[in-house]
């Protein structure tokens, strides 16, 4: 069975930092483009930040940029999202995602053919 689980998420106070990790099972993620989105109460689902298969290529929401981090681990078959300096606007439901690879600049606006079940992350005081 092909599936997602993402960990990591919690409660952290304002400028705090966490860890999100993204692990598959069931298939490699070496031939994937992983992307990591948010949903917020009431809003819609964001794009975050995404990584190619390789690594060498990433891209991040003007948001986060300069306080997150996307990186991955093939061997481990796990994605990581490191985010500092953490703001209540960060507060949401975070999911990773994986879309087969395309081989350039991943984007937020592809379907991902594979979803987690997300992991609840709280920035507050």
């Amino acid at each position: 069975q092909l599936q997602l689980v993402e960990s990591g998420g919690g409660l952290v106070q304002p400028g705090g930092s966490l860890r999100l990790s993204c692990a598959a099972s069931g298939f490699s993620l070496d031939y994937y483009d992983i992307g990591w989105f948010r949903q917020a109460p009431g809003k819609e689902r964001e794009g975050v930040s995404c990584i190619s298969s390789s690594g060498i290529s990433t891209n991040y929401a003007d948001s986060v940029k300069g306080r997150f981090t996307i990186s991955r681990d093939n061997a481990k078959n796990t994605v990581y999202l490191q985010m500092n300096s953490l703001k209540p606007e960060d507060t949401a439901v975070y999911y990773c995602a994986a879309e087969p690879r395309r081989f350039g600049l991943c984007v937020f606006s592809w379907k991902y053919d594979y979803w987690g079940q997300g992991t609840q992350v709280t920035v507050s005081s």
